[in-house]
């Protein structure tokens, strides 16, 4: 969430601000099952996925609240061990 941040911090230059993001990266990031199986389509599909952006967006206008300042894992001080 972090980088897709860091990616909408340079809208200016590729109109990627955080909905359009969103909107690109939800069906990724918020796979649903009910869509895949039940092979929705049309409006159904179209409402599932704009639930879904709305939900990513939302956590990236909300990254430091939700997540804090805590460092990304696999990054110095992390405490995990470097690879």
């Amino acid at each position: 969430m972090r980088h897709l941040l860091r990616m909408a911090g340079h809208s200016g230059r590729t109109n990627m601000h955080a909905r359009n993001l969103a909107i690109v990266w939800a069906p990724n990031l918020l796979r649903s099952r009910d869509i895949e199986t039940s092979g929705f389509n049309g409006t159904a599909a179209f409402m599932e996925v704009r639930v879904q952006s709305i939900v990513v967006e939302f956590i990236l206008t909300h990254v430091e609240q939700l997540f804090g300042d805590a460092p990304l894992a696999g990054t110095p001080g992390w405490g995990g061990t470097r690879g």
